[in-house]
């Protein structure tokens, strides 16, 4: 959340009719780049919070605590702010120009989710949500805050409240005109603005996003639960990858894009022009055996300013040590998940245990003789005694 603050001086006249600060709000939104706009009403009904509660109730959340905390202000948007009249959720595009899922049959290479091959959507879509948010104060002087979602209120619903599209049957937000590739922010205003109507949800009969899905985490159509979603396993989720996930994950490594891309509504989307959510050429043509062995220094630095350095070294190698487990790579891969069995994160060790255990059975055995009695951790003890998974 940012508070913008008043520059004195750059006050300029304008219109008092809410239709046409509406307009104006709209018009220097789509000039700065975003490619969704919509207004809504602040507070957000009572349903919002009860179905809060009731995913919260069934400890759907795993390990995202925050989503238990102060469960009224993340619900509705005028608990975090009282002064709020009017939400405003913008969308910027991401949507990839080439299938996303192709890369899901080379299993030397890391699957990595859309939203994370290019630069952190955080960082470029609060420079936006700032720069509208400054000539808004400018214009019409009436407080206003810009969220990106690390802040405590509900992107999704608020989007589909003020007209963005619907939360899909995989509980992500779907626009016609930008399928399920929209990242979300927010403009809280002091301004009362007429809402925008809410979208109608498109689904139909369609389940495609609840049949892909490799791990069945939707318990049922509109329901997530997050313990089972690769997206939260491989960057939300800490210490080991529960042992029913991991052949299931495949090469993915950092997130999931099965539900999204499946989406029918995508064949209308047209591929994102922003610069900042092109792939990086850090990721471009890296082999998992590559990314296996990087270590702290080079890991951040190699990963600076995108989302997957904020889940760090650790995760991030126990991921595709467990990708390395699901693919090829040969005796290249043997060899570095051999030298994974010496890092000092237990995690990393005990991916690296199950990976070898599925790519070379004979080195698993040769290499558990000699270390399981030396192995202090209880967890990686427990990966050297299982039976190898094939």
């Amino acid at each position: 959340m940012v508070a913008t603050h008043p520059k004195p001086g750059l006050k300029q006249r304008a219109p008092a009719d809410p239709t046409l600060i509406k307009a104006e709000i709209r018009a220097e939104a789509l000039r700065l780049g975003f490619a969704a706009v919509g207004f809504a009403a602040a507070e957000a009904p009572a349903l919002q919070e009860e179905r809060l509660a009731a995913f919260v109730e069934l400890a759907r959340h795993g390990d995202m605590a925050w989503l238990a905390e102060t469960p009224g202000r993340r619900a509705n948007p005028v608990r975090l702010w009282p002064g709020a009249r009017t939400l405003i959720s913008l969308g910027l595009s991401y949507a990839p120009k080439d299938d996303p899922l192709a890369v899901l049959a080379d299993r030397e290479r890391p699957a990595i989710s859309v939203y994370a091959q290019g630069r952190d959507y955080h960082l470029v879509l609060k420079s936006r949500l700032k720069a509208l948010g400054l000539w808004m104060w400018n214009r019409w002087g009436r407080d206003l805050k810009v969220f990106v979602d690390t802040a405590p209120l509900m992107e999704k619903p608020a989007a589909m409240r003020a007209g963005l599209g619907w939360q899909g049957k995989h509980t992500n937000l779907v626009s016609r005109q930008h399928g399920s590739w929209l990242f979300l922010g927010e403009i809280l205003s002091e301004l009362a603005l007429p809402p925008d109507q809410p979208e109608a949800d498109h689904c139909g009969t369609c389940r495609a996003c609840l049949d892909i899905c490799p791990t069945d985490a939707f318990p049922a159509p509109h329901q997530l639960d997050a313990r089972r979603c690769i997206s939260y396993l491989t960057i939300e989720h800490a210490g080991p990858i529960p042992r029913e996930f991991r052949i299931a994950m495949g090469n993915r490594v950092y997130g999931c894009d099965d539900c999204l891309a499946v989406c029918p509504w995508n064949k209308f989307a047209e591929a994102a022009h922003e610069a900042a959510f092109a792939p990086r050429a850090t990721l471009v043509g890296r082999t998992l055996v590559e990314l296996a062995a990087i270590d702290d220094t080079t890991f951040r630095s190699r990963f600076s300013g995108s989302a997957i350095k904020r889940m760090g070294r650790e995760r991030f190698v126990r991921n595709v040590a467990i990708a390395l487990g699901n693919g090829g790579g040969g005796a290249d891969a043997v060899a570095v998940l051999t030298r994974l069995l010496d890092d000092p994160s237990a995690t990393i060790r005990g991916a690296a245990i199950w990976a070898l255990g599925r790519l070379s059975p004979a080195r698993f055995e040769a290499e558990q003789g000699a270390r399981l009695a030396a192995e202090t951790d209880t967890g990686v003890r427990e990966e050297w005694a299982a039976t190898p998974s094939r």
